[in-house]
């Protein structure tokens, strides 16, 4: 699977997690811890709070001549809703303020190494391994600034808010007079007008106009720089003693650009990401859970939609999906049934397969393979059409394995909700 079809079918991926699964967490392709964020903020000369980072050694030397007048103490996971958390040894909140530098290594000591609980984690939440030291400014007003690749202007746009600190989807549907767009000529870029015009939107007066117009600038050469498709600053704030600062930070990157930024793509955080998920990019296939029973085995994004609402129209639920993508190998097609079967809900696998790119007979063989290395623990439907689908059919037929192999994709599909039963 090309990068380029990585990147057009993992926004296909999200609409099918949220529509068959909402409960699940999707992920962006590439992660970046909060910390990461700031240190490439920093890197590129955007003002940000002052930072240390803890690990589980509890170093007090990490945080040498790191003064501040107030310490925000904030646990460090791929997840939000951290401040109003709680770990799993009872300890609340995984944010903090203190003006006692004393109480911050006791305070990380109740984070690090144990699990955080939020309402976008997992039921038994994400193990924290590093927690962020920042220094706490006192704001005076929040804003909302961000840079996005819009298709609608063929390029990025600037986007603004006075109304920051929120969920800006929120503020477009509810007050769409204080939301700004503005798209960016990437010939001319983020010119002295258009970050002034932006800077006064968002409110900011005197001096400060002109502060914030640098930072804006300063955002686009990251943005720019780093091969991003969405930086986004929520809030971007007023401090009482007259700064602008980015006190939080989310970043997308273009996958396709991965042989550029090298360094940033080596700190993508898998340590929360589902192993099934992590093998199944290893092997160029996508693997997303859900919460049914059945798992699903497809090639294309369109296909695995389909192959969804066939199930749940005949009462079923997915346990799982894996895309096969285009060009796959025998290899591949034996690793993809195992990563299935290894999921402990599935009950009943189901492989809906269109064969185009992909040889139908190689996925017969694929699966015959992985079955005779691991004996299949339950029922698996086969619907194999397009290219050499009928020699597909009789290589299934000869294993001497018990599949059933079912041209109808509804009938397939509710073969497989009833064996899952």
């Amino acid at each position: 699977m090309s990068a380029l079809t990585k990147t057009k079918n993992f926004k296909v991926m999200h609409t099918i997690t949220q529509k068959y699964c909402p409960r699940v967490i999707s992920r962006r392709h590439l992660n970046l811890q909060e910390y990461h964020s700031k240190d490439l903020l920093r890197k590129h000369q955007v003002s940000i709070q002052n930072f240390r980072l803890l690990d589980s050694s509890l170093d007090p030397k990490s945080l040498t001549g790191f003064k501040a007048n107030e310490y925000v103490i904030k646990a460090q996971i791929l997840a939000g809703g951290r401040g109003k958390g709680h770990f799993d040894n009872g300890f609340k909140g995984g944010v903090h303020l203190t003006k006692n530098p004393n109480e911050i290594l006791d305070l990380a000591k109740n984070m690090i190494g144990h699990k955080l609980i939020t309402k976008q984690t997992p039921k038994d939440g994400i193990l924290v391994n590093k927690v962020m030291v920042a220094e706490s400014v006192n704001i005076v007003r929040e804003t909302y600034l961000s840079i996005v690749m819009e298709r609608t202007y063929n390029g990025a746009a600037l986007v603004a808010s006075p109304a920051g600190g929120m969920d800006i989807e929120a503020v477009a549907e509810k007050t769409p007079h204080l939301l700004k767009t503005v798209p960016i000529d990437i010939y001319e870029g983020v010119t002295d007008k258009i970050a002034k015009e932006i800077a006064e939107f968002l409110e900011f007066k005197g001096p400060l106009v002109n502060k914030c117009a640098e930072e804006i600038k300063k955002l686009w050469q990251l943005f720019q720089k780093v091969d991003a498709t969405q930086l986004e600053i929520n809030p971007l704030v007023e401090t009482d003693d007259g700064r602008v600062v980015a006190v939080d930070a989310k970043i997308n990157f273009d996958d396709n650009a991965q042989f550029r930024q090298q360094e940033i793509f080596a700190l993508d955080d898998t340590s929360e990401t589902d192993p099934r998920e992590r093998e199944a990019a290893a092997l160029n296939l996508t693997y997303i859970d859900m919460d049914g029973s059945i798992g699903c085995m497809v090639n294309g994004a369109g296909l695995a939609m389909a192959t969804m609402d066939l199930i749940m129209l005949s009462g079923g639920r997915p346990a799982n999906f894996l895309d096969l993508g285009g060009g796959v190998g025998q290899a591949q097609v034996s690793a993809a049934l195992r990563i299935l079967e290894s999921d402990p809900k599935v009950k009943a696998v189901f492989v809906n397969v269109f064969g185009g790119i992909v040889n139908c007979a190689t996925i017969a063989k694929g699966i015959i393979a992985a079955c005779k290395e691991h004996p299949p623990k339950y029922p698996i439907v086969i619907r194999l059409e397009g290219t050499n689908s009928t020699e597909a059919r009789t290589i299934l037929e000869n294993s001497g394995f018990p599949f059933s192999i079912i041209n109808d994709a509804d009938e397939a599909a509710k073969t497989a909700v009833k064996l899952a039963q």
